[in-house]
């Protein structure tokens, strides 16, 4: 592992959070010096971040940690564009209203691992809507669109991939690294700005603005990437049966956040305590030298550890407390995840699949149906084996709910309302 002079470049290297740099040289001699000020930018497509977000969260951490500056930038502005990315078709074009009501809802969520305030390490937000909303077309194409080769912008994976899929980009779309670009250019001269972070997705998005930076007279830039979040076997991270693993508690509880960390591939929980908790590396040494059964320690480590730092410790306690009330004890904790069902629909029986579909234990009455057969559903503690079989107010437990579950570690408590 290769030594840096700062703590910044040092702590990311350790932790694994290092893909592609532009200049490792040039970047660590600026943290070093506590002048790396860097941001991360975060579009407003939906009403929280998800887990893949988090991890550049994190990556700001560690950088305020190590007595640099961060920028958490809202895309007001980009997120009206859509960013192709990864994606084979158009993301939908959303109202300022919805984008405006989004980003209300996913700004609380950086104060969790940043600090914010008027200090020379404390981050900072702003919004591109700022300053992309007032551009004048004419003067964006001659004094920005000149620096962009239409040659080299149809290499961007980001437009190549969904070319040679022969899926149609739209002129937004393919607009969106132009805008992504100048907003590294403006932060650099509002802020002093010389750092963009992201996902490995967004290298070519991010050394664009580089290159803009250097035709448009900013002191050099740099970019720095983190490798795609995927887990042990390969598959790509932060899906359950539910969704997307999401950031506000409204949208993903902090018991079933608990519980996706608790559930991750052995093989993975050293590197998930290093990505996504702030624990010291020699505590994460020992748990990870844990072997056999005892590696279950690790993983509740990681889980309360992860849901401390996005939820609170308390929040964590209590999801690791009800779990344990619920696997090793086998009661029924008034914490477990809950989903109001109306008492008419008990009065009038209620069909088994229909309901573990409503509790969001399964995608489909066809998974339900599988699940069932594999002996994988029950209903209050006993494995469900009729897929006919109809829920009313007589299956309410002494405690006034029917518990699902799925498996060992999925449960849902159905609430009359």
């Amino acid at each position: 592992m290769t030594a840096f002079k700062s703590d910044f470049l040092n702590i990311l290297s350790e932790r694994g959070f290092i893909h592609q740099c532009s200049d490792f040289e040039g970047l660590d001699a600026l943290a070093a010096r506590g002048e790396a000020i860097a941001y991360v930018g975060y579009d407003c497509t939906a009403p929280s971040l998800h887990i893949g977000n988090y991890l550049t969260m994190m990556m700001l951490h560690w950088l305020q940690a190590s007595g640099n500056k961060p920028i958490t930038l809202m895309g007001g502005g980009t997120t009206m564009v859509g960013d192709p990315s990864g994606k084979d078709e158009s993301r939908a074009i959303r109202s300022i209203a919805e984008i405006e009501a989004n980003k209300a809802s996913i700004r609380g969520v950086f104060s969790k691992v940043l600090r914010y305030g008027a200090g020379p390490t404390d981050a900072i937000m702003l919004d591109n809507a700022e300053w992309l909303t007032k551009l004048n077309w004419i003067e964006m194409l001659r004094d920005v669109g000149r620096h962009f080769s239409v040659n080299r912008m149809l290499t961007m994976d980001s437009v190549r991939l969904r070319l040679e899929r022969e899926q149609e980009m739209s002129f937004i779309e393919f607009n969106y690294m132009v805008c992504q670009a100048y907003d590294f250019v403006e932060l650099a001269r509002r802020t002093g700005c010389r750092l963009q972070m992201g996902g490995s997705d967004q290298w070519g998005n991010i050394v664009n603005g580089v290159d803009l930076g250097r035709r448009m007279g900013t002191p050099p830039l740099f970019a720095l990437t983190t490798p795609l979040l995927t887990t042990a076997s390969g598959a790509k991270m932060g899906k359950t049966a539910q969704g997307a693993v999401w950031l506000n508690a409204d949208q993903f509880s902090p018991y079933d956040f608990w519980q996706y960390w608790r559930n991750v591939e052995d093989a993975d929980v050293v590197k998930f305590l290093k990505l996504f908790t702030v624990l010291p590396m020699a505590e994460i040494e020992k748990l990870g030298a844990l072997k056999g059964s005892e590696i279950n320690e690790a993983k509740k480590a990681l889980a309360t550890e992860a849901t401390a730092l996005l939820h609170g410790r308390e929040a964590a306690n209590t999801a690791a407390e009800t779990a344990r009330q619920t696997f090793e004890e086998g009661a029924i904790a008034e914490t477990l995840p809950t989903v109001e069902i109306s008492s008419g629909e008990l009065e009038a029986g209620a069909g088994v699949l229909t309901l573990f579909v409503k509790a969001g234990l399964v995608a489909s009455n066809g998974e339900a149906r599988r699940q069932i057969k594999g002996g994988g559903l029950r209903v209050n503690d006993t494995a469900v084996t009729d897929e006919k079989m109809v829920l009313t107010r007589s299956s309410l437990t002494p405690e006034g709910v029917i518990k699902l579950s799925m498996g060992k570690k999925k449960h849902v408590l159905l609430k009359p309302a």
